[in-house]
């Protein structure tokens, strides 16, 4: 049994042996081609390159094209020669003046500048009482509008010397509802009159008083 074992180690050794050198003559046979594969490749190309510059070639010359757009200017027409002035009229002779012709008289235009007015109103300042000019209606109050509120207020102020409303105030027992105070108050001072006219001096004019109505129109 133990000669057979010898036996079997030594086969496996051998075949060993065996496998490794047909390995390695294999590697060096295809090394040996690819060196050869090689050495050839690059002598057939450098006779690829030698053979080549023996060719002709051919050049190519690329001309630039004139792109510029010459465009024709047409001249315009002449316009046709003017008309022949008309004659010019004969120049007066001086000897021929007479001096001694009679002057014609030109008499100035009449002017009048009396300007009568009336109406109560004059430009200058003169004896009169105040008169309103300009009186401004008031603004409806929003939250009377939305209530369907109409009644009517009476304001009290003083026209001063220059026209103007001072210090005015709404007569409380005269006024409908407390919704108008404001608006009432508000138009009041917009007013503007003609202020009172005493021995030629302008005068305030107190206690004047104004009523403002209410009214929805539909």
């Amino acid at each position: 049994m133990s000669a057979t074992i010898l036996e079997s180690l030594s086969l496996n050794k051998s075949g060993d042996v065996l496998r490794l050198v047909i390995g390695l003559t294999l590697g060096l046979a295809v090394t040996a081609g690819l060196f050869w594969m090689m050495q050839y490749l690059i002598v057939t190309a450098d006779r690829g390159l030698e053979e080549g510059k023996s060719g002709n070639l051919v050049d190519f010359v690329r001309l630039k094209r004139d792109e510029s757009i010459q465009r024709r200017q047409l001249k315009p027409k002449k316009p046709p020669p003017p008309d022949a002035p008309p004659p010019q009229p004969p120049t007066p002779k001086l000897e021929e003046l007479n001096p001694s012709a009679e002057k014609i008289a030109i008499s100035a235009v009449p002017v009048e500048t009396d300007i009568e007015m009336s109406g109560g109103f004059s430009l200058g300042v003169g004896e009169g009482d105040y008169l309103p000019i300009v009186k401004v209606a008031p603004i409806y109050p929003a939250r009377a509008l939305q209530r369907g509120l109409e009644g009517f207020c009476v304001v009290e102020y003083t026209v001063t010397s220059l026209g103007t409303i001072r210090d005015p105030v709404v007569v409380e027992d005269q006024c409908t509802s407390s919704l108008f105070y404001r608006a009432s108050v508000q138009a009041a001072l917009k007013f503007k009159y003609k202020p009172r006219v005493i021995d030629g001096q302008a005068v305030e004019v107190p206690g004047v008083q104004n009523k403002f109505t209410y009214e929805i129109i539909e």
